[in-house]
């Protein structure tokens, strides 16, 4: 697929849909499970699947618009780039944040503020800010 300098409006919003169909479930599974059960190894499992949900949660966000172009895109400090470091991260380095050279990455201008070497952890919080972000970055840039 060749890179792609704009999206429709209907990309986009099929996009955020999804993602908001999965905070909503996540934050009805866990409401149930915070009323109805109690337990140190409920709340444990949940502290351990929490991270691991929503940086997988960001590879799919990442995913929808995987072939934008750099020069749309750009290269300074915004939420489509930080998602795209933290993709990069997560996959091909342990989960541990790295800078991408061609991208200028400032801890204090990104969204989540993790520094380059941070162990990504995700909470649902975190996701819900960087995805408004990263789509509202995505609207001012590429909506076609």
């Amino acid at each position: 697929m060749l890179g792609r300098k704009n999206y429709t409006q209907e990309e986009i919003d099929h996009a955020e849909a999804s993602v908001t169909e999965q905070l909503a479930v996540y934050t009805s599974l866990t409401g149930a499970i915070a009323g109805e059960v109690t337990g140190k190894k409920v709340f444990a499992a949940l502290e351990d699947f929490e991270p691991l949900f929503f940086g997988n949660m960001v590879l799919a966000l990442d995913r929808y618009f995987v072939h934008r172009v750099r020069a749309v895109t750009g290269k300074d400090a915004n939420a489509l780039n930080e998602v795209e470091i933290i993709a990069d991260s997560l996959m091909n380095n342990g989960g541990v944040l790295r800078g991408i050279n061609v991208l200028a990455y400032v801890p204090d201008k990104s969204v989540l503020k993790l520094e380059i070497g941070d162990r990504i952890r995700l909470s649902a919080d975190d996701f819900t800010r960087l995805s408004a972000a990263f789509f509202a970055e995505l609207r001012s840039r590429f909506l076609a």
